[in-house]
């Protein structure tokens, strides 16, 4: 059997190391849905503490690979990007419990929609990133375009205060409700049911609260990849490393959400860091030009972002220690 093609380059990169990739994913989500969670059940916090902890296990070793495989300079692209999305995944947890909450989700289920949200965050993120990926090739002054956009939104955060949305009035809420039959109540884990139109008495299909929920999470990621794809394509313009840093960064996020959705309020303090870190990347394009660099140092860039990011961690978690104190 020939397979010369495994060895063919895709944006940059071997098939054999996509495809490779590729096969670990969907070998990681089987074991998680076809055995940890075959059954539906409600995912304490203990148990999301360690599936997390497994998840940003093996997304550091795959790191370690792409940095031995690879070389340093890639590896430490591969690890400032998946420290970078992982703490940009945090922002996304508060908007998910949101609309868990709206929707009125039971617990048992959210995992449900979680799964299947990842799935379509594999896909989304892949469009968004192959077609970022061929414009920076094509038109390298987008990557500036890109790292202002970064300062720009960064200034916003540490300078606007951002009310809670509301989703009853999302656009795509209202539109689905007055386009498509919906149900009021859930149907335990199913999208759709068939049942008799109030107002017909015919038998059609509805979709049910657990899908709506699901189709606003994955509006919800692409939202939040428009701050996260610049930021990855400002710390490097490998497609892999862009690409499997920002999946291995998600794949744990239905894990960790189970845990810090219980104690978002202790990170309350963690967005000027978000912020602060999305200014340094989008600057430090800027500032290797004026110092007549090549490109920011990886390991000088990893580091003052792993330190922005603990020092927010850590003065959240020492601002909310005491639940009497105010914020």
């Amino acid at each position: 059997m020939n397979l010369s093609f495994l060895f063919v380059e895709w944006l940059g990169t071997p098939l054999w190391m996509w495809s490779s990739f590729f096969a670990l994913v969907i070998a990681i989500l089987s074991f998680d849905l076809g055995i940890l969670h075959k059954q539906n059940k409600e995912i304490g916090v203990g148990e999301s503490v360690r599936l997390s902890a497994l998840y940003i296990a093996l997304g550091l070793t795959f790191g370690g690979w792409v940095w031995w495989y690879l070389g340093s300079e890639a590896g430490l692209a591969y690890m400032t990007g998946f420290v970078v999305e992982k703490t940009l995944a945090l922002d996304n947890v508060f908007v998910i419990a949101l609309i868990f909450s709206f929707f009125a989700v039971p617990r048992i289920y959210q995992h449900r929609v979680l799964f299947w949200g990842i799935l379509g965050v594999i896909v989304l993120r892949a469009i968004m990133i192959g077609v970022g990926a061929t414009l920076v090739a094509e038109f390298a002054w987008l990557l500036y375009i890109f790292a202002t956009f970064l300062v720009v939104t960064g200034i916003k955060m540490l300078v606007i205060k951002e009310a809670e949305p509301d989703v009853s009035k999302n656009v795509l809420v209202r539109f689905m409700r007055s386009r498509f039959n919906v149900t009021e109540d859930h149907h335990g884990e199913r999208f759709f049911v068939r049942k008799a139109n109030p107002r017909t008495g015919r038998v059609t299909w509805f979709i049910t609260p657990l899908f709506m929920a699901l189709v606003m999470v994955e509006v919800a990621d692409v939202i939040f990849a428009v701050d996260s794809v610049p930021a990855i394509f400002a710390i490097t313009t490998d497609p892999f490393i862009v690409y499997t840093s920002n999946i291995f960064a998600i794949l744990g996020l239905r894990a960790l959400y189970f845990a810090l959705a219980a104690m978002i309020h202790r990170f309350r303090y963690l967005k000027p860091a978000l912020a602060i870190v999305l200014i340094f990347i989008g600057s430090k394009i800027f500032l290797a030009d004026l110092l007549g660099l090549e490109k920011f140092p990886a390991a000088l860039s990893l580091s003052i972002t792993f330190a922005i990011i603990a020092a927010g961690v850590v003065w959240s978690l020492l601002k909310t220690r005491d639940p009497q104190q105010p914020a």
